[in-house]
């Protein structure tokens, strides 16, 4: 019980900070594709100050821990995600797979999974592009497909917690080598 008001004393604490840094209700809310293609909305904590659409130094930091995804836990409530899965990404992606690809839209989307851990730093890898947006439609998300079509044909309860333990404990960890030796 004294864990469980600490977390949500934590929860409203960072979303009380979050909410004054970007003059706002703290919270932002987008499209996402789910399982089976439907759409729904998925719930972080917002890291762009609505008006000047910049990051400051505590958005930077949510995002760097990825504690902009807490609310999300509110979408594995109402049953449209799971802690572990493929990405829900905006309309455009997922929900343009074809053939073999689309087996991932079978599976709920996760907080965190295997595409996730090779692209922690997805937004550094793009601002090193000269070009972000051709870039992650050419080799990131490709990639990213690949890895999740991987997982949902091979996941395991065992898989879900090792993925799970390297989300939490960002040690070093070679999705590509993980995916080889199952």
């Amino acid at each position: 019980m004294v864990i469980l008001v600490i977390g949500v004393g934590f929860l409203l604490l960072v979303i009380a900070i979050t909410a004054i840094d970007t003059q706002s209700n703290g919270f932002f809310t987008q499209k996402r594709i789910g399982q089976y293609g439907k759409s729904f909305l998925i719930y972080k904590l917002r890291t762009l100050h609505p008006k000047t659409n910049k990051t400051s130094f505590w958005g930077r930091m949510l995002r760097k821990t990825k504690l902009d995804e807490l609310p999300q836990l509110l979408n594995i409530l109402k049953g449209e995600m799971t802690f572990v899965g493929p990405r829900p990404d905006v309309a455009g992606y997922a929900d343009k797979l074809e053939g073999a690809d689309r087996i991932i839209l079978n599976l709920k989307p996760g907080i965190t999974g295997l595409a996730s851990l090779k692209y922690r730093n997805e937004e550094h890898i793009l601002a090193q592009q000269p070009n972000p947006q051709l870039y992650n439609d050419e080799v990131i998300w490709p990639d990213k497909v690949r890895i999740n079509k991987w997982y949902a044909q091979n996941r395991t309860i065992s898989m879900d917690l090792q993925i799970l333990f390297y989300t939490l404990f960002p040690v070093s960890f070679d999705v590509e080598t993980f995916m080889g030796k199952r």
